[in-house]
């Protein structure tokens, strides 16, 4: 039992007002409370000394100073005379609500108790102003109560004399539901759950059970929680669909369970659907035609080591204007002092200190000048086997190529592999098999065998047959004897008279009877990276390479892969000079902005926004088999070469061997041996961007190499998956 002051007329009567509903609902709880926590009386019998006394009626006559409190957590203005917040039902905070009264402490609430997301969910709630209210506005007179008048009850009596007061009055007290979420709880499990579970989909089975109505499975399955620990029994799963079919908030729900698996789209940057290519409308700037009047033609240097590709390059440059006599007289000098006099011209085109103590060219050098016909760009490329991956880099870029071989005996033999792997046969395929089709044949150091012709045909004789081997036509393959380092044959007809059996052009006619290929100008922006440099005029970031469709100027979008970024054009150099605009076969520089430099790399590729390249790691390709000494197993690891990019990769499956001379494919086999031709499945150790070569030829041609040595050249025949950027 349990003593209890009260005006019991007044209760009796009912005659009680919200904020007296408060003070008794507050009341209660504190009885109860107190009860719990005491140990000096027992449950059956509880003296009222135990109370705190003249609390309510301090609350009562305390009303007279302020109008109204401000509620903590949702901060509603609440009647000064409330215990309880009426939006959401928070206890007044007020000091003097509660007494601390020994060791009897009925309660302590503080501010920092509350969440900071709880406080966040009522940040906006309206304010409002009370109307002040005087002590008589109360029928029950809390104050007049006295210590005389005691009644005891017990919790039933109390329980219900509590229900009749509260079905006078509409007030809805809901309790808190357990069963759900907190948003406190919601991101807190979410943080741990994807720490310590791979975010996998789970789709639980529903039993056989009478749905409620208006509910039908499909429904059903899509507001489950996705998650493994969900108990599937029948009385469970009604549950669940039971309290989503009563609430209206079944969006909150849904999110609740599914938060710790909400994974973020890694192209949400650009997530755009690819549009057909049939659909590119280009811009009107693209039509415009600029001052230029000739076209570019980008020609790969190629050949064996010690061929004397880059002195030819810095000899030709010379003797157009494009380099100095006093640069060559600073050349000249310091080769002299390294005791490398002979390396003068080859300096122009090396100029890195390692590739001059070397006295090999290490990476493609790029230069420029302007012929009759066409504006040349030469790209210089390594001879040594070690630096072959920056030849076929090179060789990507190249509308055609001059093949040059040294004349001398020995070397000749060298390049072709009499003694080894030689780089003039491997450059040859290469070359070939990036498209190339127009090659010149320089025969260098003509000098050392006296310009005889008999050295001039052996070699022509040779080579012809493999150059036809490799798939190159006898009308688009010219033979020029020169000699760099004396200048016979460069620029002009020899003068010496030792070459005057030789009837054909010189060098740079036969650069001049080149012809430009068909250009896709009007198909969706495609630019391989090559290299990323900065430099004073092009900034922090700059993108080098060779425009294989569609046209660039400065201030258009353009899609960075594989990163999937989006950045702006800010400047653009070609043949080293700002430029507006540039279009397929330009050699360019580009410069970016709003774009973080680590996105941008060699092996990328710069396209149209609503055009974006494949990104891939599975590939089926159609290879021709070089010739090797080791056979290509299932299995086996290879260098994977397409345009600027290499990487790792393993040939998965050989789908079938192909009939060269018929087309025909049989079978697959368990291994590949030399010049078979065959379709097979490669996966690749990280996606690179990649289209098929009947899409677009630039982005389709592969080489494999392992080793060191050249395996393999090949097309995309199928992407089998797309990875996302």
């Amino acid at each position: 039992m349990v003593g209890v002051r009260h005006n019991g007329d007044a209760l009796s009567e009912g005659i009680i007002n919200k904020a007296q509903f408060g003070i008794c609902l507050g009341d209660l709880f504190m009885l109860l409370d107190v009860m719990s926590n005491s140990s000096k009386a027992n449950l059956d019998e509880f003296d009222t000394d135990h109370l705190p006394r003249g609390t309510l009626a301090k609350q009562i006559e305390n009303k007279s100073t302020c109008d109204f409190w401000r509620c903590s957590v949702c901060t509603y203005d609440n009647d000064d005379s409330l215990l309880f917040c009426e939006l959401c039902g928070a206890l007044h905070d007020s000091p003097n609500v509660f007494e601390n009264k020994g060791e009897n402490e009925v309660y302590s609430i503080r501010n920092n108790s509350i969440s900071v997301m709880a406080k966040a969910l009522f940040a906006r709630m309206p304010h409002r102003t009370t109307k002040k209210s005087s002590p008589t506005d109360l029928p029950l007179r809390i104050d007049s109560m006295s210590d005389e008048f005691n009644a005891k009850a017990s919790l039933n009596t109390l329980h219900e004399r509590f229900t009749v007061l509260t079905s006078k009055r509409s007030v809805s007290i809901v309790p808190f539901r357990f069963d759900i979420l907190s948003p406190d709880d919601m991101v807190s499990q979410g943080k741990n759950f994807s720490r310590m579970h791979q975010k996998d989909k789970y789709v639980p089975s529903i039993p056989n059970m009478a749905l409620p109505s208006g509910l039908d499975e499909n429904e059903v399955v899509r507001v489950l929680p996705h998650c493994e620990e969900l108990d599937t029994s029948p009385a469970c799963l009604y549950e669940v669909v039971s309290n989503i079919a009563s609430t209206d908030d079944v969006k909150s729900q849904i999110l609740s369970c599914n938060l710790p698996h909400l994974k973020l789209d890694k192209r949400s940057k650009n997530n755009k659907k690819a549009i057909p290519l049939d659909k590119y409308k280009p811009g009107k700037w693209v039509y415009e035609q600029g001052l230029e009047t000739l076209s570019q033609l980008n020609i790969a240097v190629v050949g064996h080591v010690d061929s004397g590709k880059s002195t030819l390059c810095g000899r030709l440059l010379h003797l157009l204007g494009r380099i100095s006599n006093k640069e060559i007289h600073k050349y000249q000098k310091e080769a002299k002092e390294k005791g490398k006099g002979s390396f003068a011209y080859a300096w122009a085109m090396d100029d890195s200190v390692e590739e001059r103590e070397r006295g090999i060219t290490m990476t493609v050098a790029i230069a420029h000048f302007e012929s009759k016909n066409s504006r040349v760009v030469l790209l210089d490329s390594p001879g040594h086997k070690d630096f072959v991956p920056n030849m076929i880099s090179g060789v990507a870029q190249a509308d055609a190529a001059i093949l040059v071989v040294d004349a001398s005996k020995g070397s000749f033999e060298a390049g072709m592999g009499i003694h080894g792997v030689g780089q003039t046969k491997e450059h040859a395929q290469l070359i070939r098999s990036f498209g190339v089709e127009q090659i010149v044949v320089a025969v260098n150091k003509m000098d050392a065998v006296q310009y005889a012709q008999e050295r001039f045909d052996y070699i022509k004789f040779q080579l012809s047959s493999f150059l036809r081997s490799c798939g190159f036509k006898e009308t688009h393959i010219t033979w020029i004897p020169l000699s760099a380092m004396e200048n016979q044959n460069l620029v002009t007809l020899a003068s010496d008279v030792r070459l005057i059996w030789y009837h054909g052009v010189c060098l740079l006619d036969a650069i001049d009877s080149l012809y430009t290929p068909e250009r896709d100008v009007f198909k969706p922006l495609l630019l391989p990276i090559c290299d990323v440099i900065s430099s004073h005029s092009l900034g922090q970031i700059a993108a080098c390479g060779k425009l294989e469709a569609g046209a660039i100027r400065q201030g258009s979008k353009v899609l960075v892969m594989p990163s999937g970024e989006l950045a702006t054009v800010r400047y653009i150099e070609r043949d080293s000079q700002a430029c507006a605009l540039a279009r397929t076969g330009d050699h360019v520089a580009v410069s970016l902005q709003g774009l973080d430099g680590v996105n941008l790399v060699p092996g990328g590729v710069l396209c149209h926004p609503d055009f974006p390249v494949s990104i891939a790691s599975l590939l089926e390709l159609k290879i021709l088999v070089l010739d090797i000494k080791m056979p290509i197993l299932i299995g086996s690891h290879v260098e994977f070469h397409i345009h600027h990019a290499k990487e790792a990769a393993r040939v998965t499956k050989i789908i079938s061997l192909i009939n060269q001379k018929g087309g025909d494919t049989s079978k697959g086999s368990r291994l590949l041996v030399s010049r078979q031709s065959a379709i097979i499945e490669v996966s690749l150790d990280r996606p690179v961007c990649v289209e098929e070569f009947s899409g677009c030829r630039a982005l389709g041609r592969v080489v494999l190499r392992a080793s060191g040595v050249t395996v393999a050249v090949g097309i995309v025949s199928r992407v089998i998956a797309e990875d996302l950027p």
